[in-house]
């Protein structure tokens, strides 16, 4: 769907910057950070070891500049028990920050890249981000390089990295690798990504580890139009994820063995949220079977299967409580990434998240044998607040515009009628004291067309196809409100 409405494109942009405003949202860099970032790009050397020989590639989004991570496999042969070889590009952020310098003290305060359709908002100025570490695809940049042994089973051997100067040869998209892979055209790296990948999707379940892959929905912004776009997320994209997941586990176990770094964390889903969730999937008539791990569970659902659909959200409130653990000396008791099974740190995107620049010299430190440097450590302590201010910004962010554009989209449609899926149904109704007026009952729907979430009022049960009435599209005030339709009630037909 997309918007060529201009009242209310108009209306959309400007609730799109009031929106950044309400937020904070630090836009500009100040002249000291873009000069010091200047200055930082144009002095930087490349690192002595040379691993230019390996055709490394890339694989992300259409239109892509800040790339963070290439990768580049081989298929072992000969003695030894490893099977797999694998080397793991991370772009070089730290490089060209100065530890307690203007460009470090912004990305303090910015946390992370943040996207909004109306502009990315960089943690890093673009000459960095975009250009000098950025691993496009044909020029010689600075690396961490991840070097990974793994055995027929893909379970990891042996995990090193080192600072190394690399030149990506081919930067690809997730729907390139996909077609490529499905036309039975892909070459060895395509088809060692896939095979791989599947084999680490086998151990993350047999470790217990879980992955909700619900349908991906973006705005997007082109021709002066925005829209937005809801598919399901492509196999390749899977797999392309397990190679960033061994890494952060693998960088999670190196910090842990050397008693220094900062951990993702959460903590196991409690016997409540389990059971609901057991119920809730006996209700939508797809039972979680007794002796099956939710993780295993999860990769059953088709997201094509409304009552499917409905058991994916309701399994979002068992992926809760995640954070960061910093230590330095005494390793915690809590180490574990409950939906991961395993000890994880964020290590593979430092262009686009302040804390992977601190793992990732904390672990090149470690292999090396080297002190870990004073400012990372000075810095561990506080990194969890500041990732945790920048992550509720960025979830504001992308709740609030995909709200005002939703509503943008449907502001001339109210009244029509529209076919929907409950994903969450009305509570429970509860007796009001005398003299209460009892609240409106509502819950969460998906609207089939155009694909969106929005909140629902009447009764409403889970998994049931409805049909509901628009009532409310405020762009301003960036919301949406549906009804269900009575079964006698006239409406407005669908465009």
């Amino acid at each position: 769907m997309d918007l060529r409405d201009r009242e209310s494109h108009q209306r959309l942009t400007e609730s799109l910057r009031s929106l950044r405003e309400e937020l904070g949202i630090r836009e500009q860099f100040p002249e000291g950070v873009l000069h010091e970032a200047d200055a930082s790009v144009a002095a930087h050397t490349l690192p002595s070891t040379d691993l230019r020989a390996l055709p490394f590639l890339t694989i992300d989004p259409p239109g892509s500049t800040d790339l963070d991570q290439a990768v580049h496999f081989a298929r072992r042969r000969g003695t030894g028990s490893a099977a797999y070889e694998v080397w793991y590009a991370i772009a070089d952020v730290p490089l060209f920050v100065e530890a307690g310098g203007a460009i470090d003290a912004e990305a303090r305060l910015r946390g992370q890249t943040l996207y909004a359709p109306d502009g990315r908002i960089s943690l890093h100025p673009e000459v960095i981000s975009e250009d000098a570490a950025s691993l496009l695809p044909d020029r010689d940049r600075p690396a961490f390089v991840w070097h990974f042994l793994l055995d027929a089973a893909a379970e990891v051997e042996s995990a090193t990295v080192r600072r190394a100067t690399v030149r990506s040869r081919r930067q690809l998209t997730y729907a390139q690798v996909q077609a490529e892979i499905d036309a039975g055209t892909a070459d060895e790296q395509l088809m060692l990504l896939q095979e791989i990948g599947l084999l680490r999707i086998r151990q993350e379940l047999d470790r217990g580890g879980a992955s909700l892959n619900l349908p991906r929905q973006e705005i997007i912004y082109a021709g002066g139009s925005y829209g937005i776009i809801t598919e399901p997320a492509l196999p390749c994209e899977d797999w392309n994820a397990q190679i960033s997941l061994m890494t952060g586990m693998a960088a999670a176990r190196m910090m842990i063995d050397g008693g220094i770094g900062i951990l993702r964390t959460m903590p196991e889903p409690d016997d409540g949220a389990l059971g609901k969730f057991r119920r809730q999937s006996e209700a939508l008539e797809h039972p979680w079977p007794p002796d099956m791990p939710y993780g295993a569970f999860l990769r059953t659902l088709d997201v094509a299967e409304p009552r499917h659909l409905a058991l994916m959200h309701a399994a979002a409130s068992l992926f809760r409580g995640a954070g960061y653990t910093a230590f330095d000396g005494e390793v915690p008791d809590a180490v574990v990434q409950s939906a991961i099974a395993a000890p994880y740190a964020h290590a593979t995107a430092p262009l686009r998240r302040l804390v992977d620049r601190f793992v990732l010299v904390t672990c090149e430190s470690l292999c090396s044998e080297n002190e870990v440097p004073a400012w990372v450590r000075a810095a561990l302590p506080e990194l969890n607040a500041l990732m945790a201010s920048s992550n509720q910004t960025a979830s504001r962010l992308d709740s609030g515009a995909m709200d005002a554009v939703q509503a943008a989209l449907l502001s001339n449609r109210i009244g029509e009628a529209f076919s929907a899926v409950v994903l969450q149904g009305s509570p429970p109704a509860i007796e009001d004291a005398p003299g209460k007026q009892a609240p409106r009952l509502s819950g969460t729907v998906q609207v089939t067309e155009p694909a969106l979430e929005a909140t629902c009022y009447g009764e409403l049960v889970a998994g049931e196809r409805v049909t509901v009435v628009l009532l409310e599209a405020d762009i301003a005030r960036r919301r949406i409100r549906f009804e269900v339709k009575p079964t006698d009630a006239p409406s407005r037909s669908p465009r």
